[in-house]
């Protein structure tokens, strides 16, 4: 009570914070009399003036009002648009690093330019994240044009674009492009293996469009990258040929560690046979090409002599099962990494399953959170406005619109069944219509629209029907939904950043029917024309009652509910919303009560009834509030183990990174090198034990193996002093002057490109193998809870010594690789290039692929607007009629040439 009472006094947290900007907004209109006074260069010319103050000591915050006001004054040239005092409100809140929550039409994508011009300044770059290929390029075009007009570079990513281009986007004082480009950038810069070839620069300021949706409704699941899905059955099956022709002489094996090494004479016999099956490159085994064939054989190895059938596998049903040496159970799905697996089916001539693995990912709340300063905008955040602090630490403003907010919002309308919901909509939207109110009708699925287009068809109601799969023909549907008697029906979030404009939008009109028109009076006369026929159809369309938002059900979340009811009654504009709901909706049917009451209900509401209850309005909110907190949950359980992961992955990629800026490595090298030796004597000799207990044998045969060195052991043992220490020192001294002898002959240059290339590759492949381990123990470790422990502390645990033993892995294999290599001057090993990999972002609630490869609505843009480095689609002309030959031409989620519709992948280029 005394809070209500003080907030009637006093306004809300919110409002008193608004209302403390005030002054800064007076500083900014100061300004607005002398930048009118400037011409065009003048004004232009204040970015180098912002940037010489910023050199000489001032803040992006002393340069605040002045910068804004300059960015109103040039938009209000170049876009004939001034930034209201509200707007003005969300940029200081945009720049501040929080959420500006401004409904619908009261200018967003302007409110940007604020912040984005003066954090783009500093020439750190600013990264402007949209929900679509077709926004990003949209608003890279539209805003660019203040940008440009100020002295600033705009960049746009969109997908299909070579390195070099993505590297001249991020280049650029601005940057648009959707959340999974710049995410999957991220990851595939941090797998090259040269600093030049990487695209993005350190991250500074990113302002999110539509941040609900991007970091809320995406935020699920995680981008992941998956290596190259290269069928290698053939060279497992010719490696294990060759392996069945070995004889036990050729290898010493230690079953308790379950490894296996070749010995000379095995060696000498192996190289034969690979040279005859035209596997070896060179005479020697151990050359630098031959590492993959090293590789394969070594698992070969391990499955043919160490692994046996019905013992640590079984066959069944023509796939091999591992079985688990403590219980003896079968692991079914589950399967050994590294190519063991595939090794032991192609040992039993089943079908060798292609090795897939996860070689990066991140989440999205990971990735965000690396940017120093983040913020965003949409229409609704309010409702997650929690999460938002706990997950980013982003607090959420609502900024009062512009005009006061007309729209009439009815109460909820409950049928029996969604037959009867469906006929009741039909029939109210031909009411509407027929009186030349348009209607917006949100739906939860494509599914409901069809079915809802069903039944418009048989009340004789012409109408329209999208849905978020083509961006850019949405928008044009979209932004004329506000026209005479319009009926569109979208899915929830189809169109979404299109504005709806009464009597229809100029600029999408201009494009559609003058596109093909050259500049002159002709033109200029058609435009006056359109402008007309708009404003007299807006006239209408306001007598009429604005536009009508009809929801077909509640979605699950209220944030969605919000943004349907906000596309109607935009700047003050008339409108009416309200939501249709039967008790087989799928919110009541999963989430809602199912009580005494509710049964009755169904049972007592006669066919084509409707009622109104604020007990089933309540029921509903319930509901959705139930699946938020579910969500929620589910995002954070998601950022909990990322966050595991995302520690693991700085310190890899902070590694990476050393490497390639460092000069030379040879230091690095030369440790891994130390610790290894440490370990391998340490492990045979133990501390405070005698030299007549110390197991030389194995001592020699793990020095052989790993650093291919025979040092004189048993003499030195004859000596009085001997201790594990002097052995270190010994075994270190020639495993040292041994990598001296390969290094001196080669050019230094060229000798620190092999250390390089060596750590490179052995720390991607360990970190690929460590993630694959991690995603089994993910998958497994709720299973600890029934232990009375908890799962992610019992993750954490695991991946950190999962970790360090990856760190000793790599340390062992680098040591091993660089002793065993053999390198001439005519075969220098080169960088690999990046395969061509696999994108997933895949929601697991609906199925549905985000990854944004490709997005089909980016193929359908008006040219004039593109920048030139964006491609249109490949078609049946461009590549000719046989599909056997587009193989290779056309991207795997590209639209099919054939025009289908469909992917490519899914169609003609289906495997």
């Amino acid at each position: 009570m005394f809070g209500n009472i003080a907030k009637s006094l006093f306004g809300s947290s919110n409002e008193r914070y608004v209302r403390s900007l005030n002054p800064i907004i007076a500083k900014i209109a100061g300004f607005e009399p002398a930048l009118q006074a400037m011409d065009d260069a003048t004004l232009a010319n204040q970015t180098i003036l912002f940037r010489e103050r910023l050199a000489n000591g001032d803040t992006l915050d002393a340069l605040l009002p002045e910068a804004f006001a300059t960015v109103r004054e040039a938009a209000k040239r170049v876009l004939g648009q001034r930034h209201y005092d509200v707007q003005m409100v969300g940029g200081i809140v945009l720049h501040r690093g929080e959420i500006a929550e401004m409904r619908t039409g009261e200018g967003k994508t302007l409110v940007a330019t604020l912040a984005t011009y003066l954090n783009a300044l500093p020439g750190d770059g600013v990264h402007v994240i949209t929900v679509n290929d077709y926004l990003a390029a949209r608003d890279a075009e539209w805003m660019g044009r203040v940008y440009r007009f100020l002295g600033l570079t705009v960049g746009v990513i969109v997908p299909n674009l070579s390195d070099g281009q993505r590297k001249e986007a991020y280049a650029a004082d601005i940057t648009y492009g959707t959340n999974n480009e710049f995410g999957f950038d991220y990851l595939r810069d941090n797998m090259k293996y040269e600093r030049t070839s990487m695209v993005q620069r350190p991250f500074a300021m990113a302002i999110v469009d539509e941040v609900d949706s991007v970091l809320i409704d995406e935020a699920r699941t995680p981008l992941i990258i998956s290596g190259p899905t290269d069928d290698k059955s053939d060279l497992y099956m010719q490696v294990d040929a060759i392996v069945k022709q070995i004889v036990p002489d050729d290898y010493e094996k230690d079953e308790k560690q379950k490894t296996i090494v070749l010995t000379e004479e095995g060696t000498e016999r192996v190289e034969r046979l690979l040279e005859a099956a035209g596997l070896l490159e060179g005479a020697n085994l151990y050359d630098f090409e031959n590492t993959q064939v090293v590789h394969h054989l070594n698992q070969s190895l391990r499955a043919n002599v160490m692994f046996k059938s019905d013992i640590d596998y079984i066959v069944k049903d023509g796939k091999v099962i591992i079985i688990d040496e403590f219980t003896g159970r079968m692991m079914d799905g589950r399967r050994w990494s590294d190519g063991l697996h595939q090794a032991v089916e192609a040992k039993e001539g089943v079908t060798i399953e292609p090795e897939n693995q996860t070689m990066a990912s991140i989440t999205f709340q990971n990735y965000f959170r690396m940017y120093p300063k983040l913020s965003g905008m949409t229409g609704t955040a309010s409702t997650e406005a929690a999460e938002f602090f706990d997950i980013y630490k982003m607090n959420v403003v609502t900024i009062p619109t512009n005009v006061p907010v007309q729209r009439v919002d009815e109460e909820d309308e409950f049928y029996k069944d969604t037959q009867d919901k469906f006929r009741a909509i039909a029939k109210r939207i031909r009411e509407h219509a027929e009186k030349g109110q348009p209607v917006l009708v949100g739906t939860v699925s494509i599914e409901k629209s069809e079915l809802l287009s069903t039944f418009l068809n048989q009340e004789g109601v012409d109408h329209s029907v999208l849905n978020a799969r083509y961006h850019e023909q949405e928008a044009h549907i979209v932004a004329q939904a506000g026209r005479l008697g319009a009926v569109t029906i979208a899915t929830n979030m189809a169109g979404r950043g299109t504005d709806i404009q009464l009597g229809g939008n100029l600029e999408f009109r201009m494009e559609d029917e003058l596109s093909g028109m050259p500049e002159g009076p002709e033109r200029d006369q058609a435009i006056a024309e359109i402008r007309a026929e708009i404003a007299a159809e807006k006239a209408r369309v306001l007598e009429a009652g604005g536009l009508f938002v009809l929801g077909t059900e509640r979605h699950e979340s209220r944030r969605i509910d919000n943004q349907l009811r906000g596309r109607s009654g935009r700047q003050g504009d008339p409108g009416l919303s309200r939501f249709y709901l039967s008790l087989d909706d799928d919110l009541l049917r999963i989430f809602g009560p199912d009580t005494l009451f509710a049964r009755m209900m169904r049972n007592n509401i006669d066919d084509g009834e409707a009622i109104g209850s604020k007990w089933l309005s309540k029921a509903i909110e319930t509901a959705q509030k139930k699946v938020e907190a579910r969500n929620y949950d589910i995002r954070k359980q998601v950022v909990e183990y990322d966050d595991v992961m995302n520690d693991q992955r700085k310190v890899i990629y902070e590694q990476r990174a050393d490497i390639m800026d460092a000069e030379t490595v040879g230091d690095v090298v030369e440790d891994m090198r130390a610790e290894t030796v440490n370990a391998i004597v340490g492990d045979a000799c133990p501390v405070g034990s005698y030299p007549e207990q110390w197991n030389v044998e194995g001592m020699k045969d793990r020095l052989a193996e790993i650093l291919n060195l025979t040092p004189p052991i048993d003499r030195w043992l004859e000596e009085d002093a001997i201790d594990p220490e002097l052995v270190t020192e010994r075994v270190q001294a020639e495993a040292d002057a041994m990598v001296s002898a390969k290094a001196a002959d080669l050019e230094p240059e060229t000798w620190t490109s092999v250390e390089k290339s060596i750590l490179l590759q052995n720390l991607d492949h360990h970190w690929k193998e460590h993630l694959a381990t991690l995603d089994a123990l993910r998958q497994v470790v709720h299973l600890r809870a029934y232990a009375q422990k908890t799962p992610i502390n019992e993750y954490k645990q695991e991946a950190f010594a999962l970790f360090q033993r990856m760190l000793d892995n790599i340390r062992e294999d680098v040591t091993k690789t660089i002793a065993h290599a053999e390198f001439r001057m005519e075969a220098m090993p080169e960088l690999p290039e990046l395969p061509d990999f696999i994108t997933t972002h895949f929601d697991p609630f609906t199925g549905d692929d985000n990854s944004a490869d490709i997005d089909a609505g980016t193929m359908g843009l008006i040219q004039t607007q593109l920048p030139p480095m964006q491609m249109a689609p490949r078609t049946e002309a461009d590549l000719g009629e046989d599909p056997a030959n587009w193989e290779g031409q056309v991207s795997r989620n590209a639209p099919c040439p054939c025009g289908s519709g469909r992917k490519y992948k899914h169609c003609h280029g289906a495997v």
